[in-house]
């Protein structure tokens, strides 16, 4: 294998890690707020506060690919 091909393996493994991890928090998210009765509103804000994390992540992803297109990065 060439060195371009571990970096690209590298790069969708390292992905893959932080979309479990990002799924192993919500499902550990979900337990405390189901077994802790917090009202729906704060559930709400529980999940909007995670799933701005995750388009944060991929938001930047994103930008680093195009930017990485056209040259810039």
């Amino acid at each position: 294998m060439l060195a371009e091909h571990y970096e690209t393996l590298e790069a969708i493994g390292l992905n893959l890690f932080f979309l479990a991890i990002f799924v192993l928090i919500g499902l550990a998210i979900q337990d405390v707020l189901k077994r802790g009765n917090v009202p729906k509103f704060g559930r709400y804000i529980v999940w909007l506060v995670l799933f701005l994390g995750c388009a944060g992540f991929i938001s930047k992803e994103v930008i680093r690919l195009i930017w990485e297109s056209s040259g810039i990065g």
